[in-house]
């Protein structure tokens, strides 16, 4: 009788053992995923910030290059040399519908240096036509980019 009594308090014993390990073990599991979660999200915070930044910065130069392109035979070859150092940018970590549509926009505007110059009432046309807008399917693949990345956030 004493060896069962012996034997109850041995797995009374073991059985709080075993519980304080498991509880103490989900606990800290709990708190690594909860703080792996909250790193995630602010990588993806700050990484989508980074190419909010960069587009926008891409946008500007862009434009900029274009309406000088338009009007000038002579390339500013610093800030084409600027342009294609954000496209390379863009290339560590873009996705490559972004980058495809970035470096068409600098081959359209190296091309259209070699183009003969605009005048006011032809860029105007271009204007009315819609086809000075060389940018617009550039901000289709980002907005699609930022979306999907705003998604993976939550």
């Amino acid at each position: 009788m004493r060896a069962c009594s012996m034997n109850a308090s041995v797995v009374s014993a073991l059985a709080a053992l075993v519980g304080a390990a498991i509880g103490g073990l989900t606990s800290v599991l709990a708190t690594w995923l909860t703080q792996r979660t909250q790193v995630r999200a602010e990588w993806l915070a700050h990484d989508l910030t980074w190419r909010q930044e960069l587009y926008k910065a891409f946008i500007e130069e862009a434009t900029n290059l274009y309406v000088h392109a338009l009007q000038h035979s002579e390339p500013d070859l610093a800030a084409l040399g600027t342009l294609y150092a954000k496209i390379s940018r863009m290339r560590v970590q873009s996705s490559s519908e972004v980058v495809e549509e970035a470096d068409l926009i600098g081959r359209t505007i190296v091309d259209t240096y070699l183009a003969p110059d605009k005048t006011f009432i032809q860029i105007r046309e271009m204007l009315a036509d819609g086809s000075v807008d060389i940018l617009g399917r550039f901000g289709d693949v980002c907005r699609a980019e930022l979306k999907s990345l705003r998604a993976q956030q939550f």
